[in-house]
């Protein structure tokens, strides 16, 4: 017992130090890279890059956690969609490593923080009033449509928000919409981020993180059977991705409550 609460006492005192030098390095960004958005959207996102690369150098460095990039070939050159699975605010700036000329969608609150708004806009991201559901995609498909067009990668959260490990997947059917509306390739994401860098959590566990981009699918199949298979696959992948990590430290599977746990058998 006392072992364990040691252990625990490392990982909370290195999240908190990790979580203090992380949000030091995104202000320090955020203020120094202010002339980055006098030379448009390839300087921002270069710039979210250098972000991405400090934060994953602060997660090794600090807490013990690596990242693993893998099925990165099923990435195709030019436009597509990338649906990807939300454990994590982690995936959230882990993707545009892999995206050369990335997009998102997200609520639209987001853009009118200070600062940060404003790398959001000048990056050309799409921001959506959620409380007109019934127009978001009507809103949406024309600029997804544009943005493949460009060669340009649009990476979207099928489930919408984030959701616990193991916790039943709610995946939505924009995401069919608009690859059957852009006649786009899509390249499902399965990830075991939620073990890690947990949702509502101040903690940051170490082990191996993994991103993995599965094998594209291509357009064609109608909404619902686009749907049924793009849940198996991410569903699936995922599935072993949080079991391959548990058969490596269970304890990432007991601190899991209960009803969200996930067998590493």
């Amino acid at each position: 017992m006392s072992a364990s609460r040691g252990i625990n006492d490392v990982i909370f005192l290195r999240s908190a130090l990790f979580n203090l030098l992380f949000y030091i390095n995104l202000i320090g960004l955020l203020i120094g890279g202010l002339p980055c958005l006098l030379f448009g959207r390839h300087a921002v996102q270069a710039l979210s890059r250098v972000w991405a690369r400090n934060s994953i150098w602060l997660l090794e460095k600090i807490c013990g956690a690596k990242i693993e990039f893998r099925g990165v070939e099923h990435i195709p050159a030019g436009g597509c969609i990338i649906a990807c699975k939300h454990q994590s605010f982690l995936e959230t700036f882990l993707l545009t490593l892999q995206a050369p000329d990335f997009s998102f969608v997200l609520k639209r609150e987001l853009m009118l923080i200070p600062f940060f708004g404003w790398y959001l806009k000048r990056c050309g991201v799409i921001g959506i009033d959620r409380s007109k559901r019934g127009n978001v995609l009507l809103y949406l498909t024309p600029m997804v449509r544009d943005l493949v067009a460009q060669g340009r990668q649009f990476i979207i959260f099928p489930e919408g928000t984030r959701r616990p490990v193991g916790a039943p997947p709610r995946f939505k059917p924009g995401v069919a919409h608009l690859c059957k509306a852009t006649a786009a390739i899509c390249v499902p994401v399965a990830v075991n981020t939620g073990l890690f860098w947990p949702r509502r959590s101040f903690l940051r566990r170490p082990g191996k993180i993994i991103i993995e981009f599965l094998e594209p699918m291509l357009p064609g199949l109608d909404k619902a059977a686009f749907m049924r298979l793009l849940q198996t696959k991410i569903e699936a992948a995922t599935g072993k991705l949080v079991a391959e990590a548990c058969r490596e430290e269970p304890s990432l599977c007991a601190a899991l409550p209960a009803d969200e746990s996930v067998s590493p058998a």
